[in-house]
């Protein structure tokens, strides 16, 4: 005989209630899916080495330029998006250091049209931007120089301003579609 009392297990994906028709049924994707992540391009030089660390004095003084582009796949609804990342560092007239990133990121999307373009120019680079800020530091710092700590990169503001035809922030390049 079965004790009605006996509690029913949860469900993977359900509210753990019997009788839930969401319960074991598999969860369709968001409406943005970040598929994969990469590194497509690195480069770092260091072109006065080794004299430029036996004379550095100061800390260099760093440039950064960050754009943003992204472009449809052959799938419908694919996207890669990249952050293309500069980094020119000097001491006085002399170049310490130059980083150069690409880094990208394969986006499922699935929302209206007229949503897309501030998901693949805002949304996307927000997710990639963590760990594009990581690479950077610990390629520099490898480098022999202190790591470079990028600031958090307001999107929204660089979106708006390609839209509005405006000047980018000094130090940051405008995005785009490509």
């Amino acid at each position: 005989m079965s004790d009605a009392s006996s509690p029913v297990p949860p469900s993977p994906g359900g509210n753990g209630a019997a009788g839930d028709p969401a319960a074991g049924a598999p969860q369709p994707p968001g409406p943005l899916v970040l598929n994969l992540q990469y590194t497509k391009d690195l480069s770092f030089e260091v072109p006065g080495a080794p004299e430029i660390f036996i004379t550095l004095r100061e800390q260099p003084r760093i440039d950064i330029a960050l754009d943003v582009q992204a472009r449809p796949l052959e799938q419908p609804g694919v996207y890669e998006v990249s952050l293309q990342i500069r980094c020119d560092a000097r001491a006085g007239e002399r170049t310490a250091f130059i980083a150069e990133l690409v880094y990208c990121g394969i986006f499922t999307i699935t929302i209206e049209p007229n949503l897309l373009e501030p998901v693949l120019l805002v949304e996307c680079p927000r997710l990639l931007f963590p760990f594009a800020r990581n690479i950077l530091a610990d390629v520099t710092r490898d480098g022999g120089f202190p790591p470079v700590l990028l600031a958090p990169i307001d999107f929204v503001a660089l979106w708006q301003s390609r839209r509005g035809g405006a000047q980018a922030p000094e130090g940051q390049a405008p995005v785009g579609l490509a």
